[in-house]
């Protein structure tokens, strides 16, 4: 599971996920990607169980980018605790989503093989998402 090998503040704002993606909006690496198409937050286990859906469909071939790293602590407070007595511990980590945002990018592959790739990571995900391709980026 991804997370990071160190933080400087173990626990963290919740935060705002207004607007677009700043960054990583564009195919960078592969030809064909996994684009965001409304803000959230993905989880550690999202992302695993995503790239194992990916890695599955490709049957050992191509090569495969992860575009997204959860590095933002959510944090859990126990069933059935009063309120006050301060932030709960820390449960997994989530990487925050903006629209636009490509979180997966494969290369290596025929299309079609690539995009039914693609197609069964987004089952994976609580967001919308669309495959596009390196050359689609003006639509």
């Amino acid at each position: 599971m991804l997370m990071p090998k160190r933080v400087k503040w173990r626990k963290q704002m919740r935060g705002r996920m207004r607007g677009k993606a700043l960054r990583g909006a564009e195919v960078a690496f592969g030809d064909f990607g996994l684009q965001a198409l409304e803000p959230g937050w993905i989880t550690a286990r999202q992302i695993e169980a995503a790239r194992r859906a990916i890695v599955r469909e490709m049957k050992r071939r191509g090569k495969i980018w992860i575009r997204i790293f959860p590095a933002k602590p959510f944090t859990h407070k126990p069933p059935e605790t009063r309120m006050g007595s301060g932030k709960g511990n820390v449960e997994y980590y989530v990487a925050v989503v903006r629209p636009g945002r490509i979180m997966f990018e494969v290369a290596g592959l025929s299309s079609d093989i690539a995009i039914a790739a693609l197609k069964s990571a987004q089952y994976k995900f609580s967001i919308k998402t669309k495959v596009v391709g390196r050359f689609a980026e003006g639509e």
